[in-house]
């Protein structure tokens, strides 16, 4: 499993430019099978049926393994590929694109396609998010209640992730902590309690972090 990636919000979403009055409807959407990706695809084409083009492209795996650019009736290269880049250059998996084209009457060029494809692409990632999701280990952190008020306040003000805790006999935190850092947590907690905690590794998880797009 990797450490952590970057992909689109998992609401996905669109937005919407306008080119020398040619319509260019971005939608995105977060995806981990090409079954799941040619689905989305079909419902856009089916939502936008009366549209000039419906260009795609999506990015798949753990490996980017699964990498494919539709330019659905637009001069080969123009759509699908500028499409697929930004998603390379944003290194984003797991995510597809439709660029969805209502012609305006004037006509771009092979330039001003690979631009305006290119832009929609960039566009409807900022419009949805970025999010980074981070590996994480789940930690159980048992002690006394004479440890709560000191180990709560430590840990919220902490970087770790303090994800519930339970009122039982005694005290349960249950923390994630970031892929690799497990063995110092450990170390704090001991040393904080003086040696009192029982800690348990309990799992892994994938944490969703949001994140700003920044590169075109």
């Amino acid at each position: 499993m990797l450490t952590n990636y970057y992909t689109v919000n998992k609401d996905g979403g669109s937005h919407e430019i306008v080119i020398q009055k040619s319509r260019f409807i971005g939608t995105i959407k977060r995806v981990e099978t090409e079954e799941e990706a040619q689905s989305f695809i079909q419902e856009m084409k089916k939502k936008y049926h009366d549209a000039t083009h419906n260009c795609s492209a999506y990015i798949i795996g753990e490996h980017d393994h699964i990498q494919k650019a539709n330019d659905d009736g637009e001069p080969s290269g123009t759509a699908g590929v500028p499409m697929l880049e930004v998603l390379k250059k944003q290194n984003l998996k797991d995510t597809a694109v439709v660029v969805t084209r209502y012609f305006g009457g004037i006509k771009l060029g092979a330039g001003g396609l690979i631009r305006a494809y290119g832009s929609s692409t960039s566009e409807a990632i900022k419009a949805v998010g970025i999010i980074k999701r981070q590996l994480m280990k789940g930690i159980s952190i048992t002690v006394d209640y004479a440890l709560l008020g000191k180990l709560e306040n430590e840990l919220r003000n902490s970087e770790h992730m303090l994800e519930t805790i339970h009122y039982l006999e005694n005290i349960e935190f249950i923390v994630y902590v970031e892929d690799g850092l497990e063995t110092a947590f450990q170390k704090w907690m001991t040393d904080l309690t003086n040696g009192q905690a029982v800690i348990q590794a309990i799992g892994e998880k994938y944490v969703e972090i949001e994140v700003e797009s920044t590169k075109e």
